[in-house]
């Protein structure tokens, strides 16, 4: 008696689980249905749960991964990084949707034909954007440009001072901005003046007249940029003899600074110290003469 009594119980379990979980499905199964036959499209409340689950675990997921790879960097790399993974997380989301549709069962392939001539299209039109943002990612990633390099582009030199998935900024000597496709910095060849060391080296040239003490004028020189500010100590400043031109003596007063952005108005104040020391020492800064020469000739009487 009491087995038959555990037997009714379990079957009575039996069916309600099977009615609950009848109700389940038949809730998730609810929804919109479009089309017919091997056509239809059905979108339900099981597959928008499942994709909504999809992208909250993708978007845990990605926020672990940027958490690791960035624990170990500076504040202002973990900044750069953070366009990048807005890039990956979008792409990662697209990833995300068509393959959960596919394993719901829903038939993604219209959509992916679609999506197909889409991008082909869409690389085309915006071939140059796609460069700027590759550029971008390879920048942030290797660290070829950082934020205060100073670099010379197509003749304009500039400190970077923001950059970005798509575009970099620089500030020139003349206090503008200059917006630089990132593109550039992988097709384009690029002066950075920093990119080993903050310190440079610059020079100003010079010619003297001929018969001019030379000693004279190198130690001249040296003493034009021992004082000036800006000038490190170290390496030490040294002149070249570089060469006997048409009407001068040509040399040149090599000195290392540290900011190579000012380096015009450092070279200005040397050149002013230089026209004053050779005028104090009778130095010549000649220049350039040509000799001309008249010749006359009689008319030829017929």
């Amino acid at each position: 008696m009491f087995q038959e009594k555990e037997k009714v119980t379990e079957k009575i379990e039996e069916v309600v689980k099977e009615d609950i979980w009848g109700a389940i499905q038949e809730f998730l199964n609810l929804g919109v249905h479009f089309g017919e036959g091997d056509k239809q499209i059905d979108i339900t409340i099981g597959i928008l749960l499942i994709v909504t689950v999809s992208f909250f675990v993708a978007s845990f997921l990605l926020k672990w991964i940027r958490v690791l790879f960035t624990r170990k960097m500076a504040e202002t790399d973990k900044l750069k990084f953070i366009s990048v993974f807005k890039f990956i997380k979008y792409i990662t989301y697209i990833i995300v949707v068509f393959a959960t549709l596919s394993l719901a069962g829903f038939n993604i392939t219209p959509f992916l034909a679609a999506s197909a001539a889409l991008l082909v299209g869409l690389g085309l039109a915006l071939q140059e954007l796609f460069q700027d943002v590759i550029g971008g990612i390879f920048i942030i990633i290797d660290k070829s440009l950082l934020v205060g390099d100073i670099i010379e582009v197509e003749g304009k030199v500039g400190r970077v001072i923001d950059i970005k998935l798509r575009t970099t900024r620089a500030i020139t000597r003349d206090d503008k901005i200059i917006i630089i496709p990132n593109h550039k910095f992988i097709s384009d060849l690029i002066y950075n003046y920093t990119q080993n060391h903050k310190s440079t080296r610059e020079f100003v040239r010079v010619g003297v007249a001929y018969g001019s003490n030379t000693l004279k004028v190198k130690e001249l020189l040296l003493q034009s940029v021992h004082k000036q500010t800006g000038v490190l100590k170290s390496p030490k400043p040294f002149v070249l003899f570089e060469d006997f031109g048409d009407s001068a003596l040509v040399f040149s007063v090599h000195f290392f600074i540290n900011d190579s952005f000012v380096d015009p108005k450092i070279k200005s104040e040397i050149r002013f110290t230089i026209d004053n020391l050779f005028r104090e020492n009778n130095i010549t800064i000649p220049f350039p003469q040509r000799d001309v020469h008249l010749f006359s000739q009689e008319p030829q009487r017929g």
